[in-house]
């Protein structure tokens, strides 16, 4: 399905045109029937002689309609443009041709229309002045068909045409993250809320719960309908109206987007470039009042010239714009800017960096992804998605990150290691990054949760002090001659066992456990601490803490005056 737009000059015939290709009236409002004028967007489709599917947005041809113009051209993937024969190029064919390829649409079909009122040398020469004025514009190449709405004349010429421009303008990419922008709201009796959107991105389907608008309303899609079918999923390139439950439908309005949430990186400002247009007769400054035509919404911004004061007509620059409202934006997106003032189209562009970190003063935005990953310093690989739409193999852990930025960060913690002596750096006190830093470090050894230099023997290896504990087993001597960042790094390391002040070796801790079992096999009732002294041939400054340090792990329960056995109290002779 490819959608297509009309656009062209007021009561050029666009309307009645649709009508003949389709047989559905575009015009829904009472109104523009009366004053046989459009004034909103409206919507048909049709088949086309080869079987392919084409759907219509007709636009309003007056200019004080454009906003309801523009809104219906955000995300459509070709035109159809109307000239009639018997008033030829008018203000508002250039004014629509201008946004059409400022929008960067490629591909088009012209329209001649109201050829029944006018005779063949008139026709021919309002061909050549389409042809004249499209010169140098993406329908330079487009076929002109001469068609009359009212006699049928040329109608079958035009199919014929639109089925080539459906096979030649490609479709929809489907990059699973679907994005709609709402261009249609109404209540349907007995459904609810229904909006209507050209889908774009991704598919959508029956039950999804999806984000609408800046307000980030959590909704369900409860049906989904397109070219007047009911379906249970749509893909992207299509016209859709969705029935939404959950939201009433005066909390959705034109220019809302409907999205997964996760998929996107709402913002309120962007970098872009802006093409201004060639026939103004002023240069574009942030001095003005702007409104930037984005998706199917019209949004008053801010601007701000990047690099310089301002941009001259015909050329183009890069600006910073700032919205009134977060919206999900990807770099590539188009734009169409006007001046609010001076009612008057100033130009377009593309998105280039939707969160920029840089000053304004400071920005060259671009869309080159390392650009975005330089700025930032570190950026997950899944944010970086989020900001430029590209998929990226992580630099180093979950991290896009410039090759400059590792070796910076690399050198950084080597020299805390280093700092740190033979010991070495706690890791716990490293964040993620350093982590995944040092981890990728090749001369620095990670032991123990200790970061040290990978050439420099472990102190602690064969430490005098633990072998001077194994010797004296339930007697061991004190520690005031041993180093005290040794002391903990052995205590936390479990090489030293640490009670009240005493220090064991980890084996005395399991032969007293042997010693406690002994004593309640002979008497389940209980020992007192005499009776654990007696066995473990220690003394009292010692066997208290061995019976507390046997508590602590559960081997024994402490009851009154007596130790009794505990839940992890060893076999005698055996295992615990």
């Amino acid at each position: 399905m490819r959608v297509v737009a009309t656009a062209g000059h007021v009561d050029h015939g666009k309307s009645s045109l649709v009508l003949a290709l389709t047989g559905t009236d575009p015009d829904r409002f009472a109104e523009e029937k009366r004053r046989g004028l459009t004034i909103d967007l409206g919507f048909a489709h049709a088949e086309l002689p080869s079987g392919g599917g084409i759907s219509f947005i007709d636009v309003p041809g007056h200019i004080r309609f454009l906003r309801n113009m523009l809104a219906g051209v955000g995300g459509i993937d070709a035109c159809l443009f109307v000239v009639a024969a018997t008033e030829g190029w008018k203000p508002q064919s250039e004014e629509h041709l201008r946004i059409l390829q400022l929008l960067g649409v490629r591909h088009g079909v012209i329209a001649l229309t109201k050829v029944d009122l006018v005779d063949d040398e008139w026709r021919d020469i309002a061909t050549l002045d389409v042809l004249d004025h499209v010169a140098d514009t993406f329908l330079a190449e487009a076929p002109v068909v001469a068609v009359s709405a009212l006699t049928g004349d040329g109608l079958n010429e035009l199919r014929a045409a639109l089925d080539t421009l459906v096979a030649l303008t490609p479709g929809a990419h489907d990059r699973g993250r679907p994005r709609l922008w709402v261009d249609r709201v109404f209540a349907a009796k007995g459904s609810g809320t229904v909006i209507t959107g050209t889908l774009t991105g991704g598919a959508l389907h029956v039950d999804d719960r999806v984000s609408v608008g800046a307000h980030h309303h959590d909704v369900r899609i409860r049906s989904i309908q397109s070219l007047g079918a009911t379906v249970t999923s749509i893909g992207a390139g299509n016209r859709v109206a969705l029935n939404l439950s959950g939201i009433e439908h005066s909390e959705v309005r034109r220019g809302d987007a409907i999205v997964y949430p996760r998929q996107w990186h709402p913002t309120v400002r962007f970098d872009a470039a802006l093409h201004v247009l060639d026939r103004l007769d002023h240069e574009v400054s942030r001095r003005g009042a702007y409104a930037a035509y984005i998706g199917s919404g019209e949004f008053t911004v801010k601007l701000r010239v990047l690099g310089s004061e301002a941009i001259q007509p015909g050329t183009s620059g890069l600006i910073r714009l700032h919205l009134p409202e977060a919206l999900p934006l990807l770099p590539g997106d188009r734009f169409i800017l006007r001046e609010s003032g001076r009612n008057e189209t100033v130009g377009g562009g593309e998105v280039l960096d939707i969160s920029p970190v840089l000053p304004a003063s400071k920005a060259c935005p671009d869309r080159d992804v390392d650009r975005v990953v330089r700025e930032r310093g570190w950026v997950t690989v899944e944010d970086l998605e989020l900001l430029t739409g590209e998929q990226r193999i992580p630099t180093i852990g979950h991290w896009a990150v410039m090759p400059e930025a590792v070796e910076a960060l690399r050198t950084d913690v080597r020299t805390r290691v280093l700092a740190a002596g033979p010991l070495g750096f706690d890791v716990a006190a490293l964040d993620d990054r350093e982590r995944a830093v040092l981890a990728t470090t090749a001369d620095v050894a990670v032991e123990n949760g200790r970061a040290r230099q990978a050439e420099v023997r472990d102190p602690l290896a064969d430490h005098p002090f633990v072998a001077a504990l194994f010797s004296a087993g339930f007697t061991p001597p004190d520690a005031t001659e041993v180093d005290k960042a040794e002391l903990r790094q052995l205590v936390r390391r479990a090489m030293v066992v640490e009670r009240d002040g005493v220090f064991f070796h980890p084996d005395a801790i399991e032969a007293a456990a042997q010693c406690a079992a002994r004593l309640l096999a002979a008497d389940p009732d209980g020992f007192t601490v005499a009776q654990f002294r007696d066995v473990t041939g220690s003394t009292r400054k010692h066997a208290l803490p061995l019976a507390a340090e046997l508590d602590a792990r559960g081997v024994t329960r402490r009851r009154d005056d007596l130790r009794i056995g505990g839940p992890r109290l060893p076999v005698v002779g055996g295992a615990e």
